[in-house]
């Protein structure tokens, strides 16, 4: 039987990444400029890896009330099940209920806008997407009319290029995730020269709630308590966040619910039949 080196394959794999990650925004020097590369480059490489059923951009999340959240650096979200994305003056809006991930993106994992860290600062562009009202219907698999599901978990997390905290430990990045409350939790990161990370949580959904759906995915963010933080080696980074990135997607979440799609049509006053 033939064998194949693995490890190679894997830092092979993690060199590519890497490369493909820096060279949109090496000769970038303006600083707006070389923000918007730095989310750019992580959008294209991210829509390099994921399977085409998943969509990557830069979008403003809604729901049919109205709502938006606030500006997101990428969004991740269905492509399949979400009909209809709003494109206007530059800025996609995605409705909610096709979310699947959103990540904050910044150079480094320290840092501050204004007098809010960085950390925090994801939490709380997390935390506008999460608290946004999302539909849920009935659907139609393999012939059969299945009731509306629950709604599943959004992820969300950060993707910074360094750390520029102390290195002997991570207290400093755990006391600040830490601190994010109820639908601020981030789930994940990569800092690229220094690992990726995972958030261990304890708590779980109430699946006996069967009716409100809203308040059982937000009981299980307010009720969850930060367990651990777990760091890959550096050397890893990318290829270890892409792969509990895919895991999550695929393994823990699977397929957004149905959207309502006649929610929507309310707004303008206007009714879809819903048989054949």
């Amino acid at each position: 039987m033939n064998n194949v080196d693995l490890l190679a394959l894997f830092r092979g794999m993690q060199g590519q990444m890497q490369s493909q990650l820096s060279t949109n925004r090496e000769f970038i020097h303006h600083p707006g400029s070389k923000g918007d590369a730095l989310e750019n480059a992580w959008i294209e490489w991210l829509q390099s890896y994921l399977p085409n059923r998943y969509s990557v951009d830069k979008a403003i999340v809604i729901d049919y009330h109205g709502n938006t959240s606030d500006q997101i650096d990428i969004v991740i979200y269905d492509n399949w099940f979400t009909p209809f994305i709003f494109n206007q003056n530059g800025f996609k809006y995605i409705p909610a209920e096709g979310v699947y991930a959103v990540f904050e993106v910044k150079p480094d994992i320290q840092g501050n806008v204004g007098d809010i860290n960085y950390i925090k600062y994801a939490g709380q562009k997390i935390a506008s997407v999460r608290r946004l009202d999302r539909t849920s219907t009935s659907m139609i698999n393999s012939g059969q009319k299945l009731p509306a599901r629950p709604l599943t978990k959004i992820i969300g997390g950060i993707l910074t290029t360094t750390n520029s905290f102390t290195h002997n430990n991570n207290d400093t990045i755990e006391k600040h995730i830490k601190s994010l409350t109820d639908l601020e939790g981030i789930d994940l990161g990569c800092i690229v020269d220094y690992g990726n990370f995972f958030v261990q949580y304890i708590g779980e959904e109430d699946i006996n709630e069967k009716v409100d759906f809203r308040k059982r995915i937000c009981d299980y963010y307010h009720n969850r308590t930060f367990q651990s933080l777990e760091f890959s080696q550096p050397e890893n980074s990318l290829i270890t966040f892409f792969m509990q990135l895919t895991r999550y997607l695929q393994q823990a979440i699977g397929t957004v619910p149905a959207i309502d799609l006649q929610a929507y049509m309310n707004t303008i006053g206007e009714k879809i039949d819903n048989k054949i």
